[in-house]
């Protein structure tokens, strides 16, 4: 490449924003703490600052060549780049977090902006090509990979339930009415809910089902209990 046009840094911004766009719609739809402008911005900067890098070594080995004459000084395109991929990930820390029912959420946000900045470097660097290729597998990764996710955890015998009661009492009728069901019972964390408005105790449920039982079967069999409160699948 011998210049970098008005045009043609008009374009590569334009498609990184696009892009990042595209992959953030998807998470601004399910209330992800990064979403379609936060994933545009990502992608925009590290396209900016893939663009930075080219200027910078065509002005080194261009315009500023002759003042730098017997001098030593060399650019690497790739350096700022480089820093952009460490630095991301401080930004995709700050979305990860886990709840108050012992979750971790925001995993698969933070990697979506970690890989939209590769896309974005992709774009300034003009490589549109892969840039293309890597936005259509990141949305097929977080929107139709999701589903199959969902398919294939929907049919696992090892689920974690979360359950509230009661009172500590009730955790023997709870588990009893697991055991009914040929339920393995791998591990029970009771703690206090946190973060509860009714503060009822609660209990965190490792478990293994049998071949080919449903799990809204178990959970149904657990919410007949009458001092049962709630029950989630975490």
């Amino acid at each position: 490449m011998v210049t970098l046009s008005f045009w043609d840094m008009l374009i590569r911004v334009g498609v990184s924003a696009l892009c990042g766009g595209l992959i953030g719609i998807d998470r601004g739809k399910k209330r992800r703490p990064a979403g379609f402008r936060t994933y545009m911005l990502v992608c925009v900067g590290a396209a900016m600052t893939m663009i930075l890098g080219i200027y910078l070594a065509m002005m080194i080995t261009g315009v500023w060549a002759e003042g730098l004459e017997g001098r030593s000084v060399s650019v690497d395109v790739s350096r700022f780049g480089a820093q952009v991929i460490n630095g991301i990930g401080f930004l995709g820390a700050g979305t990860i977090i886990v709840t108050g029912r012992q979750q971790v959420k925001g995993m698969t946000t933070a990697a979506g902006l970690w890989a939209s900045a590769c896309m974005g470097l992709c774009i300034g660097a003009g490589f549109y090509l892969a840039a293309l290729i890597c936005c259509a597998f990141i949305i097929l990764t977080i929107v139709v990979f999701s589903k199959l996710e969902h398919f294939i955890l929907s049919r696992s015998r090892d689920i974690n339930l979360y359950v509230e009661f009661e009172n500590t009492d009730d955790l023997t009728d709870i588990i009893e009415r697991i055991k009914q069901h040929d339920i393995r019972i791998f591990d029970v964390e009771v703690t206090k809910a946190k973060y509860s408005e009714t503060h009822y105790p609660n209990a965190i449920f490792s478990l293994q089902l049998p071949k080919k039982k449903p799990h809204t079967a178990v959970m149904t069999a657990i919410a007949e209990i009458e001092t049962v409160r709630s029950i989630e699948e975490l």
